[in-house]
């Protein structure tokens, strides 16, 4: 199946009981056993439910993976996958990570003994000079938020099997739309469902993608045994999101091209981050492993000084100031403060995050709304 019909189809069926072709919401949490050990397949809706099962079929088919796991949140995924390690071993990540990650390996799994390396992952040779024997799992965002730095999924997959350590990517701001890690050599793809997948701002979801059926089966029972397990509710939500995926994907990157390029040609703009430009960073890269470019940009404005940028952000209309992205409607952030406020400003800026940066998630509303609400804000 080509990639809109597998949206439409894949991992999922009609409900053998009434021919329903959505998947019920089997908002129950425990099943009859005719005896003891003697059931259907499901026993307790934390181990497994009938709806969230349909979504984890679905979540591993568009990743061209095996396994689907679905977690309450993002973090809760991230947490199940820290969970394999030990004291002792060591992880490699990115040095513009995602705040809440960062927030997890340094707070929660460092304080236990494990080590985390943070570099910049778009040169794959930072990456080889802190990888070791102690390397156990390498933890790759891209493109990263919010400075959309774009790291070679396959060249991290050669140094993870050099060292014997796994794979993991974080694929939220690509969707599979866009790419799919595990053709690249991933062993772990997480998502935030919250985000592009379910893509409606209305549920707040986690995922995990493997193919190995013994990694799969230790994720399982981490995320069986630790509970962070979604209700059926969310998990219908986000099965309804997929099957609009494809069409909001190519309109997320249709508006975000427009955007950047809209924001690049701005007097009082100096410096737009979007992969898609061939002067950005490992374009070549996102070009080889992305099939699109997408619509998370972020940009800094002349004389770089954060008065100017809340002042933008305040005056937005359709670019509403929130936390998260990836729904329909556009969202504008500010991260120093919202979404990587728990990391250490010198560390933020150290890696191109200035306290001045905004970013965006382009919605699929009408390209020139959007870009008369930037003029307008920006002036």
């Amino acid at each position: 199946m080509k990639f809109a019909t597998k949206a439409i189809h894949a991992g999922v069926h009609p409900d053998p009981t009434t021919g329903a072709i959505m998947t019920p919401i089997y908002q129950t949490s425990t099943y009859v056993q005719r005896s003891p050990g003697d059931h259907k397949g499901f026993e307790y809706s934390r181990t497994h439910n009938p709806t969230r099962s349909q979504l984890q079929d679905a979540l591993a088919a568009l990743d061209n993976g095996k396994h689907g796991l679905a977690f309450a949140t993002g973090m809760a995924a991230i947490d199940c996958v820290a969970k394999l390690l030990q004291p002792g071993d060591e992880v490699i990540s990115t040095n513009d990570l995602y705040g809440g990650s960062y927030r997890l390996f340094t707070k929660v799994y460092e304080p236990l003994g494990i080590k985390f390396h943070f570099v910049p992952m778009h040169d794959m040779e930072a990456v080889r000079a802190v990888a070791g024997p102690k390397t156990k799992l390498i933890w790759v965002e891209t493109p990263t938020n919010p400075l959309l730095n774009v790291i070679d999924i396959a060249a991290a997959a050669a140094v993870a099997k050099e060292c014997g350590a796994l794979l993991a990517v974080d694929n939220t701001f690509s969707t599979p739309y866009l790419q799919t890690p595990m053709d690249l050599g991933a062993d772990i793809v997480m998502y935030s469902l919250t985000k592009y997948m379910a893509g409606h701002s209305d549920t707040v979801m986690g995922a995990l993608i493997v193919n190995d059926d013994e990694l799969h089966q230790r994720l399982s029972f981490y995320q069986n045994a630790c509970g962070g397990t979604p209700g059926p509710q969310d998990c219908f939500l986000v099965l309804r999101g997929l099957k609009t995926l494809h069409i909001r994907m190519q309109r997320h990157c249709e508006n975000g091209r427009a955007v950047a390029k809209f924001l690049r040609q701005h007097p009082k703009v100096e410096k737009v981050y979007w992969p898609g430009f061939e002067n950005h960073p490992n374009h070549a890269i996102a070009a080889k492993q992305m099939r699109d470019f997408g619509g998370m940009i972020s940009f800094v404005l002349k004389g770089d000084r954060q008065e100017d940028a809340i002042a933008v952000l305040e005056k937005f209309k359709y670019f509403t100031l929130a936390e998260s992205l990836g729904g329909v409607e556009s969202l504008s952030g500010h991260p120093a403060s919202m979404t990587h406020a728990s990391i250490p400003a010198e560390q933020r800026r150290k890696s191109g995050l200035s306290d001045s940066l905004i970013r965006l998630s382009v919605g699929i509303e009408d390209a020139e709304d959007l870009i008369e609400d930037l003029a307008q804000a920006i002036g």
